[in-house]
């Protein structure tokens, strides 16, 4: 058994995702986003397509759970689960697709920080600025729908840069790199 295979025996949870189960990290969490996305585009089609109003539109789980998509247990939980993924799945990145992972991460902790704010409001009924509503900092600028395909946009699309850089690392990053997801090349020695 080689040095690498007796420390990836010994290695805890966290080393093992962003190791050996980087890429495989990587994609679940690639689906829980898709998801979400998949719900706030059809969303967005509600309202802007079919013209129904924004209360009515839910996006598929709120046409069969209202419940679900009125409440805030959804939208902070989904928040919270963004940005711990963020954070366990950095570990696997190097070199620039880490300066790139870490630019969506730190917007969505400022975007989960806007989805604390709207939980708390929710849970005491004690709502900021005046409102009649949960209402987050940027929701005094913005309407709520419109911000949050922003907050997704610009969190999604650093995160798309990170992982296109890391399938195509620079020789140097992939030397850095501590996991298999990106196909590395194997040069045959030089003849003299």
């Amino acid at each position: 058994m080689s040095a690498a295979e007796v420390r990836s025996e010994r290695a805890g949870p966290i080393e093992l995702l962003n190791t050996r189960y980087h890429r495989i990290g990587l994609n679940v969490f690639l689906l829980v986003v898709l998801a979400h996305w998949a719900e706030h585009l059809t969303q967005a089609y509600q309202i802007w397509v079919l013209g129904w109003p924004v209360p009515k539109s839910r996006g598929v789980l709120g046409v069969a759970y209202p419940w679900l998509v009125t409440s805030e247990w959804l939208h902070y939980g989904y928040a919270l689960i963004m940005l711990i993924g963020l954070f366990l799945l950095r570990g696997g990145f190097q070199g620039r697709a880490r300066t790139w992972w870490t630019v969506a991460l730190v917007i969505q902790f400022w975007h989960h920080i806007e989805h604390l704010l709207l939980f708390v409001q929710a849970q005491t009924g004690n709502f900021l600025f005046g409102a009649a509503v949960p209402t987050s900092v940027a929701q005094t600028v913005f309407p709520r729908v419109e911000l949050h395909l922003f907050y997704n946009t610009v969190v999604f699309l650093p995160m798309v840069v990170a992982m296109v850089l890391h399938l195509r690392p620079k020789p140097a990053e992939a030397e850095l790199m501590k996991c298999t997801c990106a196909r590395r090349r194997v040069l045959a020695p030089a003849v003299s």
